[in-house]
């Protein structure tokens, strides 16, 4: 498959074009919180009285995905969401601070797993979220009992259902959490990938290297595939950043789309990286994940990006049954090994340092 090079985007940060705020929402400071900000940067901010996340979307598929994804709603996580569950490869178990995400990727994992229209929603009462984890503590699968990362603690994933840096300048729940890791005297860890490069509000948090944040990065050649998000280029200077400020880093590279002339992409990425990092020893983790979807993630897909020219079609594909018998189309195994065999030789090559976490 040949793809044209697409014109990379300028880097911009999320503002929604309304919020919404349920009514058990506004009885949390930290939902009042997110709602004063809107306000105060001119959103309409809208009051709903009930419960219930409401929302006129047009009758055109295409008019109301483009009004949810620029909504933002304020809600309260049940106790079912806040019941921590595991997350492998990754991490012991994920923590969610919202649900949804206001980029546009055309390979978005998301798609299909989440029900209604892609509204990101941030919950308002992040005090009762917090307050389960220590009932977690030492017993996860992933990292709590795995010689080769048990020193990592704990670990809690925070990006499992959104990207938190994307909707942090409205919500500051990743700033919290951050700090309550940093003053947690715990073997514990907090873990995040972004696909955005606003760090600041975290430079000068007191992480006490108990946050690992990772840059979720493609070369931008696949740039006309992730619209919304900041390009890689900055992502990358925001990576470097996150190492002057003691952070733990990491790379979650992601989708790999296996097209023709991957290895020169995707080495120069790598090449890329190696460069920002220069002069700097950080400590540096890498997640592989190849490109995958499943029968309705790609009907939403194609529904809400017609025109995307993403391969989703079956060749060299087979079925994967997950343990929660879904059925993901991922490459076959001559293609997974060839991806494979080029990563691990070239992070070799070129961050040797780094260490690679897993392959999927």
């Amino acid at each position: 498959m040949t793809l044209a090079l697409p014109r990379e985007a300028t880097a911009r940060a999320w503002r929604p074009k309304r919020l919404l705020i349920t009514r058990a929402a506004r009885s949390w400071a930290h939902g009042l919180a997110m709602a004063e900000r809107a306000s105060a940067a001119g959103v309409e901010v809208i009051e709903l009285p009930t419960d219930r996340l409401t929302l006129d979307v047009p009758d055109d598929p295409r008019a109301a995905y483009t009004m949810a994804k620029s909504t933002l709603a304020v809600v309260v996580a049940s106790p079912s969401k806040r019941k921590l569950q595991p997350i492998a490869p990754s991490a012991d178990f994920r923590v969610d601070l919202a649900e949804g995400c206001p980029a546009h990727c055309n390979y978005c994992y998301l798609a299909g797993s989440l029900k209604g229209p892609p509204i990101t929603r941030a919950y308002a009462n992040l005090p009762e979220i917090v307050a389960e984890l220590p009932d977690y503590v030492g017993k996860g699968q992933v990292t709590s009992r795995s010689r080769k990362r048990a020193h990592e603690g704990t670990t809690f994933e925070a990006s499992c259902y959104t990207d938190p840096l994307a909707i942090e300048p409205w919500t500051h729940s990743l700033s919290t959490l951050v700090a309550h890791f940093g003053a947690w005297d715990a073997d514990v860890q907090l873990r995040f990938t972004s696909k955005f490069d606003d760090v600041s509000p975290l430079l000068g948090l007191a992480h006490r290297r108990r946050t690992r944040m990772r840059f979720s990065i493609n070369p931008a050649r696949f740039a006309a595939f992730e619209a919304g998000t900041a390009p890689v280029h900055a992502r990358l200077r925001a990576l470097r950043l996150m190492v002057d400020a003691g952070y733990r880093v990491g790379l979650t590279i992601a989708p790999i789309l296996a097209v023709q002339g991957f290895r020169d992409v995707y080495g120069q990425l790598l090449r890329d990286v190696a460069d920002v990092l220069e002069g700097s020893d950080p400590d540096l983790t890498v997640e592989l994940i190849t490109h995958r979807f499943t029968a309705s993630s790609k009907v939403v897909l194609q529904t809400w990006y017609p025109r995307s020219e993403l391969d989703l079609s079956d060749d060299r594909r087979v079925e994967k049954h997950t343990r929660f018998g879904a059925i993901k189309h991922v490459y076959d195994k001559v293609t997974m090994d060839e991806v494979r065999s080029f990563f691990e030789r070239r992070l070799a090559e070129t961050l040797p340092n780094a260490r690679l976490l897993y392959f999927t």
